[in-house]
């Protein structure tokens, strides 16, 4: 410690990027100096910023427990993986005691990393989370009130940064209908956009009411270079890539492989494979053990254009209820429909069932790098950032 003082601050500064952020923070603790340079915008950038590999990637997973009829209790797992791909555990379990509903069972999406923070969302809360500092953030629930006699379903939600406007945006895109009868008669959709920093809630004036049916499975989601994506089902058209542009705000779709189709088709999700956007065509559940069905990993090599897509691998009978996250560039980790999460080793075709394991359906994994971001504070006086 001594010695580290008396050293130039550069030389300092590569010390600390080797570190891990445990032992950052308790550099931090022992003097004033460190104190203030760990704190500090170019440092936290610097961290963010260093140079990693894909052994680097660390695994946050998700789970939930069932306690009751209507009452779960969910679970976050902090993981490493040694030569082999062995998981084991690197920090005790966390409960989640602001997501214990059904909708954090079934309903939740887990998106990140974005600059080192983690969303958990369902159709009720959002958790900013720092699962390398362990600190986390509440936000508001949305003011807006949709009076009778129309009521609103959230089809969808997404997280990410804006790089425009330096400031992370949470979103919800909502379908108003009309019960007419019994039955939900389309009215129009809704979007909302929280602005962190602002610590504010506000609606869309300018709403596309042509962007198609948003596809729903817990890995049908996720956030990439500057966008939220999800899958859309249009009314005629092949299935598509819906995308929302956090700076400026706007819809634009691009077309899925000709083979992707909704009626009678396979399921879908989106992943990052070696930094590529990557969708997965898998079987639906209850045909993956025929052995005519095929997995797909199909890689957007260039992101910008409309039909660059890439087959690149196909895998025979996976029982996947939903796929997870894609890890060091080729474990694929997946639910099935037993609750266990299982891994598929995409070049050997290995496939692993793991000793860890949840309520059916509430499984969700991270990859993510250790990261010294701070959850954002906002300018309201009401947010606070607590630590689990």
């Amino acid at each position: 410690m001594v010695v580290m003082m008396k050293l130039p601050q550069d030389v300092v500064i590569n010390i600390l990027l080797m570190l891990t952020v445990k032992s950052i923070m308790r550099l931090k603790s022992l003097s004033k100096s460190f104190y203030t340079l760990v704190q500090s915008s170019t440092f936290v950038n610097l961290h963010l910023n260093r140079p990693t590999t894909f052994e680097d990637g660390l695994i946050l997973f998700k789970r939930s427990i069932k306690q009751d009829d209507d009452l779960h209790k969910t679970i976050l797992s902090f993981l490493s993986g040694d030569d082999e791909n062995h998981l084991r555990p690197i920090n005790p379990d966390l409960d989640v005691p602001c997501m214990t509903s059904n909708y954090s069972n079934d309903f939740d999406q887990f998106i990140g990393p974005c600059h080192g923070i983690i969303a958990l969302m369902d159709n009720l809360t959002t958790v900013l989370f720092n699962p390398s500092t362990r600190n986390y953030r509440l936000l508001p629930p949305s003011p807006f009130n949709i009076p009778p006699p129309f009521s609103y379903a959230i089809e969808c939600v997404g997280f990410g940064f804006d790089n425009i406007a330096n400031d992370y945006k949470v979103i919800r895109i909502l379908d108003i209908y009309l019960e007419d009868h019994g039955y939900p008669q389309d009215f129009e959709k809704k979007i909302e956009v929280y602005d962190v920093y602002i610590d504010s809630w506000r609606e869309l004036d300018h709403a596309d009411q042509n962007f198609p049916t948003i596809y729903w499975s817990p890995g049908s989601q996720m956030f990439y270079q500057g966008s939220s994506h999800w899958i859309g089902i249009p009314i005629e058209d092949p299935m598509v890539i819906l995308s929302f542009d956090l700076s400026t705000e706007t819809f634009h779709t691009a077309k899925m492989p000709d083979s992707c189709y909704f009626m009678n088709g396979p399921s879908y999700g989106l992943a990052v494979l070696n930094d590529t956007f990557t969708l997965i065509c898998y079987p639906r559940i209850e045909r993956a053990k025929d052995t005519n069905e095929f997995t797909y990993i199909w890689l957007r090599k260039d992101y910008s254009g409309c039909d660059s897509w890439i087959k690149k691998y196909t895998i025979k009978g996976l029982p996947i209820q939903s796929p997870l996250a894609i890890w060091r560039e080729c474990l694929l980790f997946f639910q099935c429909s037993n609750g266990f999460l299982m891994s598929c080793n995409l070049r050997s075709n290995e496939v692993n069932e793991l000793n860890l394991h949840g309520s059916p359906t509430s499984l969700r994994v991270i990859i993510y790098k250790e990261s010294l971001t701070p959850i954002p504070r906002g300018y309201g006086s009401s947010t606070k950032i607590e630590k689990f």
